[in-house]
């Protein structure tokens, strides 16, 4: 199911990628390695993370857990249990390897149909080659599809979860600086891109942003910049100062959101978050933002980062979020990795 044919696509079958707000059954999760590259000489305060994570998640979903090695599971069971998360019950274990933990972009892209979910299977070269090898985290979502018994469908184009939004309504959101980078797909244009991403994940509008913020490998992914929060309205971070190196590209995205309109041909309602100005180690500015935030049954996981501003983001969150408790988790050990909650997690729509 690889070609762009109006008779194998996931769009011909019905099927559309849910909006992240939609009841879920699970999330998943891939572990991270002490070997691995993501928090260089940072590590040891992230098992524990990620084994409090688990057990907030499994409050309201089931838990997935991709695992690289049977030396590893014995590591991150000890963890779990010191956390006294559910492992067995709520939370569950499968030997899917993959490097690094960022599980958002290689991990599977769920839709669905009137008859269920099916993975799309984008391919995964580490944002753009930069930090090989990938090839055992690129084969997740494939792992996962096998696991649940699910139709895979897998299209020729690069892509990660966190440079994509959608309000589950038909409109995706994302920047130019990720998927028209050369490093991902250079024999695509737009409107090929395009195409891939209406006929796989089922959206008719496509809605492009420019830059990321600073400090982003990713090459600007949206998940940083802005989020639907419900199918008319938009978060976006904003930087109030003018010397900060952000305030300038995330301005001129608020521009373009302003001028935007949805299929009726109306403004989106845009709310704006603060940021957490510069947040930095040895010298090198983290891409910290308030928009990374995942939503889970119930809850809304919003990084925080002991500044001022992490109360404000909260409170504007909650009020958008009337029905979950947003709660600010701890990030700054997270954010040595140059990612957030919203990279770490994936989730599972209810299949139904």
């Amino acid at each position: 199911m690889n070609a762009l044919s109006n008779e194998a696509t996931p769009r011909a079958l019905g099927y559309r990628m849910p909006a992240e707000w939609a009841r879920h059954d699970a999330t998943w999760l891939t572990w991270p390695r002490r070997e691995g590259i993501s928090f260089p000489d940072a590590f040891d305060n992230i098992p524990a993370m990620w084994a409090r994570l688990a057990k907030q998640l499994a409050e309201g979903e089931l838990v997935h857990i991709n695992v690289f090695s049977e030396e590893h599971e014995v590591e991150i069971r000890a963890a779990l249990k010191k956390a006294d998360a559910p492992l067995g019950t709520r939370i569950h274990l499968h030997p899917f390897p993959a490097y690094e933990p960022w599980c958002r972009d290689h991990g599977p892209i769920f839709v669905r149909n009137a008859e269920g979910l099916a993975v799309v299977d984008w391919r995964y070269n580490a944002w753009g080659g930069k930090y090989p090898p990938c090839d055992l985290d690129d084969e997740v979502p494939q792992r996962v599809a096998k696991l649940l018994g699910l139709p895979l469908f897998s299209p020729p184009m690069i892509l990660e979860g966190g440079s994509i939004e959608v309000n589950g309504a038909g409109t995706l959101l994302t920047t130019e600086a990720c998927l028209l980078n050369p490093n991902r797909n250079p024999e695509l244009n737009r409107t090929q891109i395009e195409a891939y991403l209406r006929e796989y994940l089922g959206v008719n509008q496509i809605l492009w942003l420019g830059e990321g913020i600073v400090g982003d490998d990713t090459d600007g992914h949206i998940d940083d910049l802005t989020r639907f929060v419900d199918e008319r309205t938009l978060v976006t971070i904003v930087e109030d100062d003018p010397a900060d190196e952000n305030h300038a590209l995330l301005r001129e995205n608020r521009e373009r959101l302003a001028s935007m309109r949805d299929p009726a041909g109306q403004p989106w309602r845009v709310v704006e978050l603060p940021t957490p100005g510069r947040i930095e180690s040895e010298g090198q500015r983290l891409p910290a933002s308030y928009a990374n935030f995942y939503i889970a049954n119930g809850v809304v996981l919003m990084p925080g980062f002991d500044h001022p501003n992490d109360a404000r983001a909260q409170a504007i969150l909650q009020e958008l979020f009337p029905t979950r408790r947003v709660i600010v988790w701890p990030s700054l050990d997270l954010i040595w990795g140059l990612g957030a909650l919203h990279c770490i997690t994936q989730q599972q729509p209810a299949a139904v």
